[in-house]
């Protein structure tokens, strides 16, 4: 438990969730979508552009580069996720908004209202910039280790 509790010290909740979130895109989300489901039922979305087949088949190993890269990145809070992490967010946040616009029949607010949650965690990123300072949350300094 303490190991649990050492790998999850120093960042907030939020940054937590999107550590864990990162780790099942990783390693069981996206295995599965490359290497089990078939082409034909394969879709991909970025900036709220839907992708199909090969064409998205061939762009799911950059996303698995993409969340492999969050979920070390959040769990060493290495220093060059400030900017990628609130910029890749920032995508999201536009691919939730123009998704509606361009594949179902709603109004424009809908649009933007559901891009808002993602636009506010960019913002949250962002402003989480000294965090990623490169320190393990929860490490022993080696000058405080006791002699022993």
């Amino acid at each position: 438990m303490k190991k649990l509790k050492k790998l999850f010290a120093g960042r907030p909740h939020w940054m937590n969730a999107l550590m864990i979130f990162c780790a099942y895109m990783t390693f069981i989300y996206m295995p599965f979508d490359l290497f089990y489901k078939p082409v034909d039922q394969d879709a991909e979305v970025w900036f709220g552009f839907m992708l199909h087949g090969w064409a998205a088949k061939a762009t799911e190993p950059l996303h698995w580069l993409i969340y492999g890269a969050g979920f070390f990145g959040f769990l060493k809070m290495k220093r060059w996720m400030f900017p990628w992490a609130a910029l890749y967010v920032v995508q999201v946040a536009i691919g939730m908004a123009v998704w509606p616009w361009l594949y179902t029949e709603t109004d424009w607010w809908m649009g933007a209202f559901i891009g808002l949650p993602f636009a506010a965690l960019a913002v949250m990123l962002w402003r989480a910039k000294s965090q990623f300072n490169g320190m393990v949350p929860g490490a022993i300094d080696v000058e405080q280790q006791d002699p022993k």
